[in-house]
């Protein structure tokens, strides 16, 4: 009840302000400045503040600051307000392919942020199922639940001795599989206390360079196509877990990759919402899409609830989404990238008449959408590097705009490309203030990103080794049910563009999404499908010279379609639904469904299939021939 209060408080009136330390406002926003450390909007001849909502709860908080005790474990969550319950037990990590903690039948109560667990009386005996009595090792998994019966995070604890116990080296993070090539992979995870960790495999080691918590290893010089099993040792619990390298690109080998979209939290209780992540799909689409052996999977957007001002709270959402995914993704790599809710934005409140204003937030190398995003997850950098050098750059001396590193990249895997775009770049998600403070629709594609897509395009069209190519973004280009009003469409209306350093862009949305499919479809002949998101539902759409695409009053160019290609929109990872909606197109939408969704690709040579099952009851949803 007291937060809230103080959530009340907060919003009618009593407005915390945040503090910044001095810094330049980025060239690409206009009408800002900074007047005693606050950043402010100028709106309506008036000065509008920033407002920063404090985060509710923050990754460092929710990981504990456990220490021993002489019978368990203490944990200080570093919040007096927090009460509720923690839910613990111990994970084997020798008994499953997934080691996940077994709850054990008690709980520990979280009074004033404190809690504490008593291994000694509780785990012991008939209920030491992972030998910590004998080995003197043993970790412990926790989930800190509130007083409403709001699921807020799920944390590892290592510990060391039988009584009294002392905090052991741990993994709270991962092992990760990425970067998956012909040769090797590139495994990541997190630990409590900096250490350099090592990984045995195939009688090679492989080792930290210098004591981190952040770890990235390098695995290479393996055979293609081929099962290794992998341990991790960092000094405490060891872990072995394998992943299959892929095949040398063109081998032509039959596989299967899994694709969706949309995971923030849902509707129905329990674990579809563990602070901003709906858990408990996510944990199903990924047995599902190991169950049917496909050798990766990629994500494209809205990852979390997001839309939040606190870049430690933004961390805690990132932290719950890969726990989710965690126990799957230590055998095969998981490709995200980029969606409106995964905004981390500066937001100016005007009390004259209650309009929020947002941007994305800066400095935009520490602070933005795209550098927290970044931090939390290991892409491919082979992407472009940012819209500084485009027309609108507002100074090409410097560095103005947000990097689009490890959120706009491409991989390979046997005869398939994927190419990953950000078309939530730079996002002000207040699209009716774009005009006042400067920053990117939803769903636009800027020129760099743009320029970039069409150069490797044109190098992918030529390597022989690539049959197959698919280009995922969050925004659909022909949306059908959630979205109709934004996305690359805007209800038809192409006044709708970016503004940059005071001033508009040239092209409207829907000419930018026309030079988007004219790259797509007439000047390649491998792209087979945009793997899409944004709306909460599953469906297929043929893009073809029989799709009516435009307003009834459009008197910019068209474009001609030269040939087909799809557009599987697979925004049903959890999030709450959305119906179809009346469009232009709407007569050629197939195997539309609200159900979660989980999208699987057969690629056998030449012939990329679609199967489409519902990960929650495994039934069968849609299935059909992509190419032959």
């Amino acid at each position: 009840m007291k937060r809230q209060l103080f959530l009340i408080v907060m919003l009618t009136g009593s407005i915390f302000y945040g503090c910044h330390a001095q810094k330049k406002i980025p060239k690409v926003y206009s009408n800002m400045g900074f007047e005693r450390n606050r950043v402010y909007v100028e709106r309506n001849d008036a000065r509008v503040y920033n407002v920063d909502l404090p985060p509710y709860h923050t990754l460092k908080q929710m990981l504990g600051n456990p220490v021993g005790t002489p019978k368990g474990i203490a944990f200080d969550f570093l919040d007096t307000l927090l009460s509720g319950t923690m839910y613990y037990g111990l994970i084997h990590y020798n008994d499953s392919r997934h080691p996940l903690p077994v709850y054990f039948r008690s709980t520990a109560e979280i009074t004033g942020g404190k809690s504490q667990v008593d291994i000694l009386s509780n785990l012991s005996g008939r209920y030491d199922m992972t030998g910590w009595e004998k080995s003197g090792d043993g970790t412990i998994g926790y989930r800190v639940v509130d007083e409403y019966g709001n699921m807020i995070y799920d944390g590892r604890v290592a510990f060391k001795g039988t009584g009294p116990f002392e905090i052991g080296i741990t993994v709270i993070e991962g092992p990760f599989v990425n970067l998956l090539t012909d040769e090797g992979a590139t495994i990541t995870f997190k630990t409590n206390l900096k250490v350099s960790a090592k990984i045995n495999i195939d009688g090679r080691s492989f080792a930290d360079q210098k004591a981190t918590l952040d770890h990235v290893i390098g695995i290479t010089s393996l055979s293609p196509d081929s099962e290794y099993e992998y341990l991790l040792q960092t000094g405490g619990v060891e872990q072995q877990y394998s992943f299959r390298t892929a095949p040398e690109p063109g081998s032509r080998t039959p596989f299967t990759f899994a694709y969706a979209s949309d995971s923030r939290s849902g509707q129905g209780g329990g674990e579809r919402d563990i602070f901003g992540v709906n858990s408990y799909i996510m944990k199903k689409i990924m047995a599902a899409t190991l169950m049917h052996d496909a050798r990766f999977f990629q994500f494209t957007g809205d990852l979390i609830n997001g839309y939040l001002t606190s870049k430690d709270a933004t961390n805690l959402q990132y932290a719950n989404w890969k726990r989710s995914i965690e126990a799957f993704g230590h055998y095969i790599p998981v490709y995200v990238g980029m969606g409106n809710h995964e905004a981390l934005e500066y937001w100016f409140y005007d009390t004259r008449d209650e309009m929020i204003m947002k941007v994305d937030r800066f400095p935009f190398e520490t602070e933005s959408a795209e550098a927290v995003f970044m931090d939390n997850f290991h892409m491919p950098v082979n992407g472009p590097e940012s819209e500084d050098g485009a027309s609108y750059d507002p100074d090409p001396k410097k560095t103005d705009f947000p990097s689009y590193k490890e959120s706009v990249f491409y991989y390979l895997y046997d005869n398939v490309a994927v190419v990953v775009l950000n078309s939530d770049y730079l996002y002000a998600s207040s699209t009716p203030f774009i005009r006042l403070t400067g920053g990117n629709l939803h769903g636009y594609i800027l020129d760099k990103q743009l320029e970039w897509l069409a150069s490797t395009l044109q190098m992918l069209e030529a390597d022989d080794r690539i049959d197959h190519i698919f280009v995922t973004q969050h925004t659909p280009a022909f949306p059908n049910g959630g979205h109709v009003g934004d996305d690359m469409w805007y209800s038809g209306n192409n006044q709708y563009r970016p503004f940059i350093a005071g001033k508009n862009l040239p092209k409207g949305i829907i000419e930018r999404r026309d030079e988007y499919l004219d790259l797509l479809i007439n000047k390649t002949n491998k792209v087979v499908a945009i793997f899409t998101g944004d709306e909460h539902n599953y469906n297929r759409l043929k893009i073809s010279s029989e799709l009516d695409i435009y307003p009834e009053m459009y008197f910019a160019e068209k474009i001609e379609i030269g040939r087909e290609i799809w557009q599987i929109n697979n925004g049903a990872a959890g999030a709450p639904y959305y119906a179809q909606e009346e469009t232009p197109w709407s007569e050629h939408v197939q195997g539309f469904t609200t159900q979660n969704a989980l999208v699987l690709i057969h690629v056998d040579g030449m012939k990329v299939t679609l199967e489409v099952i519902n990960p929650d009851t495994l039934e069968l949803i849609d299935e059909a021939v992509l190419r032959e």
